[in-house]
């Protein structure tokens, strides 16, 4: 099946006015999509994300951290994770060993091969 051109578009990576990518990593875009998709939902408001993350972005400054856009999405999933633990009945201590076991099994992953939990799920 050949796709048409509007479809190709629609399936090229996005990119921003000098033809650079947006996002470095796919991930990346999943994180904004996510609070994206919080905020539609009414865990926390537009006005609740906007302020966070740039308190969690200032607080990266006042640090010294590389300004980057690694730094960026870290300070989106830190603003994330923060704003889920506090309008959300899940566990902060629970969110952080969650995030612990994927660190640990993409550490311990082949390269070129998926990553995934070899656990019970929760």
């Amino acid at each position: 099946m050949k796709l048409n051109d509007s479809n190709d578009k629609a399936l090229k990576p996005l990119v921003d006015m000098d033809g650079d990518p947006i996002f470095d990593e796919a991930w990346q875009a999943q994180a904004l999509a996510m609070a994206d998709s919080l905020v539609k939902s009414g865990l926390f408001s537009a006005n609740d994300w906007s302020n966070a993350l740039g308190q969690s972005l200032k607080e990266s400054a006042n640090r010294a951290d590389i300004d980057s856009q690694l730094t960026y999405y870290q300070s989106v999933l830190k603003t994330l994770e923060q704003l889920i633990a506090d309008h959300s009945e899940i566990d902060a201590a629970l969110m952080d060993s969650k995030r612990q076991d994927w660190e640990k099994a993409y550490l311990n992953t082949p390269h070129g091969q998926p990553v995934t939990l070899d656990e019970k799920p929760c």
